[in-house]
């Protein structure tokens, strides 16, 4: 949408309604403010605005409505398409909105949305507890729970989603409801993997697993078929205690990579053991037993450790990227990843594969929106690079690649989603949970007042 759609937006009003921070084109830090990770999305909102609480949500929600302003919502600014900020609309950034209250005895949380995984983690972990979110500790937990949330203990205790107690959410008509099993249970449903179709989520509560301390970190191999393969045949015949997130790149000149290795192929092998240290070494014996380890820095850590690194620091200007489900890897696959990641001519391309199975394949298809729980394997395969003119060519090397392993029902993991187009968001749910989920968008949003995300539109009444 573009500015020119949203000229009943009065700006004097929104200040006047919100305490919280208002931002606006020609204020200092206006620039910062409408900054998300990937630089790619340089797009100029009317207002930034930074809620203090579930009210103030409310108010800007309802003067979204009433405005026609476009509305965006933000809680880290990951999104792949660029869904955390607008041109000429209201970016709703609820970064100051962190409370997290931990109930001990009870083993649940209550986090608001703007905290960060990574800062949700480390709390949580002083008490030596844990929920499972993605990979990245600067990503959002709004947008990463509302999709689903897969991440390194996904064989263990599931997707986010299935520590999901309920949440508090600000429907499009300004109300804020308590939503869970025996609240509301249709709009529990859809949010948990249908995305932020239908409300702003303030507040989520999880349940907390004890896990004082993991066997995990980085193992980085050589980029090999044979290494490729057997790590996903080894990953697939682990114990659910273990997950696994592997990177295969060209390994770039950091500290912890041998300058012999610099420039070529490898495999980094996050590995994360949910159980204890002796265990968890045996567990990891057959990885270690695939090649002479370039670099190993798997031991016994807390949790946390796997969400401390530099990606806070870390912009992405541009990237081509693509997502997907698989059911087998084999030697072909293997052969595929190598060829397509030496045809990227982008400064660099990945494949990475994370094997699923476990706890996540244990819950009914249909108890949540996230209906992709029998698929083995999901695969991202993605290049960064500096200047938007390459772009076209690197989309069209990442449709390739994601074709050369696509197999079996099409599918996509909706947070691994960039700006693909409406074929492809239908593609991330199957046709019962689809219906179901536009049924509850005709509920709850019958204008797609949240449409700035990977739409389900409402339909005819």
């Amino acid at each position: 949408m573009s500015s020119s759609s949203t000229t009943s937006l009065n700006l004097d009003q929104l200040k006047r309604g919100v305490g919280g921070r208002v931002t606006v084109p020609g204020d200092a830090g206006y620039d910062q403010a409408r900054k998300v990770f990937y630089g790619k999305w340089d797009r100029r909102p009317a207002a930034v605005v930074r809620p203090a609480g579930v009210e103030e949500v409310a108010r800007v929600v309802t003067l979204a409505a009433e405005s026609g302003a476009e509305l965006a919502v933000r809680s880290g600014g990951h999104s792949l398409a660029g869904h955390s900020v607008s041109d000429g609309g209201i970016v709703l950034d609820l970064s100051e909105m962190t409370a997290l209250d931990i109930d001990l005895e009870g083993r649940t949380a209550w986090a608001q949305t703007g905290l960060t995984a990574g800062a949700y983690t480390v709390q949580v972990g002083e008490h030596g507890l844990v929920t499972g979110f993605g990979d990245t500790g600067s990503v959002g937990i709004g947008g990463l729970t509302l999709g689903g949330g897969v991440g390194f203990l996904v064989r263990r205790h599931g997707l986010t989603i299935d520590s999901l107690l309920g949440a508090e959410l600000v429907t499009a008509d300004g109300q804020v409801l308590q939503v869970d099993d025996e609240h509301h249970p249709d709009l529990f449903w859809a949010i948990r993997g249908g995305g932020g179709n239908f409300g702003v989520a303030t507040r989520f509560k999880y349940r907390l697993h004890e896990l004082p301390s993991i066997v995990g970190g980085m193992l980085l191999l050589p980029g090999s078929p044979e290494v490729i393969e057997g790590l996903v045949a080894e990953a697939t015949a682990a114990p659910e205690e273990l997950s696994m997130i592997a990177n295969i790149m060209v390994a770039p000149p950091m500290p912890f990579v041998p300058a012999a290795a610099h420039g070529k192929l490898v495999v980094m092998a996050l590995l994360a053991y949910a159980g204890d240290a002796e265990a968890g070494e045996r567990a990891l014996a057959p990885f270690r037993a695939l090649a002479e380890p370039v670099a190993d820095m798997v031991q016994p850590m807390p949790y946390a450790g796997l969400f401390q690194g530099p990606d806070d620091e870390f912009e992405v200007v541009e990237e081509s990227a693509r997502s997907l489900f698989m059911d087998t890897f084999d030697a072909a696959a293997a052969e595929a990843v190598i060829e397509h990641l030496g045809a990227s001519t982008a400064p660099m391309a990945v494949a990475q594969l994370r094997v699923l199975g476990g706890a996540m394949a244990r819950v009914p298809v249909d108890a949540t929106a996230f209906a992709h729980r029998h698929r083995r394997i999901m695969a991202a395969v993605g290049c960064v690079y500096e200047q938007a003119a390459d772009r076209p060519a690197n989309d069209a090397w990442a449709d390739r690649f994601a074709a050369a392993l696509r197999q079996g029902d099409p599918g996509v993991y909706v947070n691994f989603l960039s700006d693909e187009g409406p074929d492809r968001v239908r593609q991330a749910y199957p046709d019962a949970t689809w219906d179901r989920l536009v049924e509850v968008k005709r509920r709850y949003d019958p204008g797609n007042l949240f449409r700035r995300n990977q739409n389900i539109p409402p339909g005819p009444a």
